[in-house]
């Protein structure tokens, strides 16, 4: 606050929406939450109409939940004790009707609302207008206003009081050279741990998987088969994250609604959502561009086929119950045969076999975790998923069948011929047998204990016991080799 500002009254406040009271914008809230229910199509509809209409068409497909909108704690504190104090507050908004009055009565603290109708786009000069127009009807000789950007810049000129959520150097120097800066607010910084976040470089840790085919036919010291295989990892990973990032734009209502996941970089708008789009766009060039000029062509055409199923995963079928776990396990079991297209090693038909099982006791165990995290909330439903917690036994049940399944294949496996080519001491390999159903009948023990936290791949690979187990697995393989 300068010294020269004025003392906050009772003037009327006009409040913005996009960028002041909330830290996001409407438009882009309702294109992301109506997704996966064709907004794409009702906003294209109207593209002749204008903007207005644009807003108004995707607010009527995907509205956010205004209970769930990233609010500035700061602005929303200092509302409430105007609020408390008698002003009459105003939602003065370019956002569309439908969501301003929404948010308006979740807050239950505005008096009325200014927005976009479909036909007028409530913004810079036209806002200003309205402003003029409702302090006529109500009789009110001054006004007040609350805003973030230059667009603000008309309504802020007229007005007798000027309140700033982290206004740029150019428009805080016009307020403070008006006089009419009343109060800033400030904004987070954009730091870059939001944006590493949103790449969830953790969750890389699986395409190690890459490595299976080479590893499993005893080339894994053949360095330019390392090489390959490497890169083919980098390009996974790069495409593995803008995934991630679209899964995060598209889930962001569910996600809010977690006790984990709402501490998401975009869920917690610690990143614009609008930022999403460009940054999942780069992430996808880079890694094709990756794969076209340095890795053999069919482990392209399989990247292309990861990249078309996780976003059909993402958009649609995680919704749709149990087909999105053998989705999951499917992608898991395409980064093996990625590895081998990468590398130009031949995949075993009994590897393949063996994953599709193992991975769908995994992508279970996933959602048998996230189910019993729900069991004591409002409604049972997870949220962006097609469960209920009544379904949990059945999860359970079939994952620790699909498990134990892939056990039986392993053991299979042992019993062929194929052993007796890899291996010299194809008898020892047996002692795999009670290592694999060891570790998968103490997953599913610790997952129903509540230990598994939603991602059991990643907790095997953070697991003492788990490691440990890989690590005798892998002497027992070295000696019979």
């Amino acid at each position: 606050m300068t010294d020269a500002a004025p003392t906050p009254s009772l003037t009327p406040l006009f409040v913005d929406l996009d960028g002041s009271l909330i830290a996001s914008d409407a438009f882009v809230e309702s294109v992301f939450a109506g997704l996966g229910r064709g907004v794409a199509l009702a906003a294209l509809r109207c593209a002749g109409a204008g903007r207005a209409a644009i807003k108004a068409a995707a607010a009527e497909v995907g509205a956010p939940d205004p209970s769930l909108l990233p609010y500035r704690d700061e602005v929303l504190a200092f509302l409430r004790e105007e609020h408390d104090r008698g002003r009459p507050l105003v939602l003065a908004t370019a956002a569309t009707a439908t969501v301003a009055d929404r948010i308006a009565d979740h807050l239950g603290l505005f008096t009325a609302v200014l927005a976009s109708d479909g036909r007028t786009n409530l913004k810079g000069r036209t806002k200003l207008a309205a402003i003029h127009d409702l302090c006529t009807t109500r009789g009110w000789k001054r006004f007040a206003y609350l805003g973030d950007s230059r667009a603000d810049l008309p309504v802020w000129r007229e007005a007798d009081e000027a309140y700033a959520v982290a206004p740029g150097r150019r428009v805080r120097a016009i307020l403070e050279r008006d006089g009419k800066l009343v109060r800033s607010f400030s904004r987070p910084a954009l730091r870059p741990a939001a944006l590493l976040a949103a790449l969830r470089p953790h969750h890389w840790l699986k395409n190690g998987l890459l490595l299976l085919p080479v590893l499993l036919a005893h080339r894994i010291t053949e360095l330019p088969l390392l090489a390959e295989a490497a890169r083919a990892i980098v390009a996974f990973s790069l495409t593995a994250s803008a995934v991630y990032v679209l899964n995060d734009l598209v889930d962001i209502d569910a996600d809010r609604r977690h006790p984990v996941k709402r501490r998401r970089s975009f869920a917690a708008a610690t990143l614009p959502l609008a930022s999403g789009p460009v940054l999942a766009a780069v992430l996808i060039a880079a890694a094709f561009a990756l794969s076209w000029l340095t890795l053999p062509r069919p482990f392209t055409v399989v990247l292309a086929l990861y990249l078309a199923t996780t976003t059909a995963y993402s958009l649609a079928l995680k919704r749709i119950p149990i087909l999105d776990v053998i989705t999951l396990a499917g992608l898991y079991a395409l980064r093996i045969f990625a590895g081998g297209a990468a590398t130009a090693v031949p995949v075993s038909e009994w590897l393949m076999v063996f994953s599709i099982f193992i991975f769908t006791s995994l992508a279970l165990c996933k959602r048998y975790s996230e189910l019993a995290r729900l069991a004591g909330g409002s409604d049972g439903r997870a949220h962006g998923r097609g469960y209920t917690v009544s379904d949990v036994a059945l999860v359970a049940s079939s994952g620790q069948t699909t498990g134990l399944l892939a056990v039986l294949v392993l053991a299979l496996y042992l019993s062929s011929p194929q052993v007796q080519v890899l291996y010299r001491r194809a008898d020892l390999l047996w002692a795999l047998i009670p290592l694999a159903m060891y570790w998968v009948l103490r997953l599913w023990l610790l997952a129903r204990r509540g230990v598994v936290l939603e991602d059991p791949l990643l907790f095997a690979v953070t697991d003492r016991v788990s490691l440990m187990v890989c690590a005798f697995a892998g002497l027992v393989m070295l000696a019979a080799a």
